[in-house]
């Protein structure tokens, strides 16, 4: 069993080696996440829209 203060000390130690990104670099990957989510958004949507007009021609070939 671990001495809670001992624990409390190897915590305080391994945080304090993190490396945290700079506010510049938290913005360029907000700015990217929310660029390649609306290419990917848009990528689905074509796609949909193409298969769904596919679909409908196919559908009225056969009626």
């Amino acid at each position: 069993m671990i001495n809670p203060f001992k624990y409390v000390q190897q915590v305080r130690n391994e945080v304090s080696k993190i490396v945290w990104p700079t506010r510049k670099e938290t913005m360029t990957t907000t700015i990217m996440v929310f660029i390649m989510s609306a290419l990917v958004a848009l990528f689905f949507f074509i796609i949909d829209t193409i298969t769904s007009n596919i679909l409908d021609i196919i559908l009225k070939l056969s009626s």
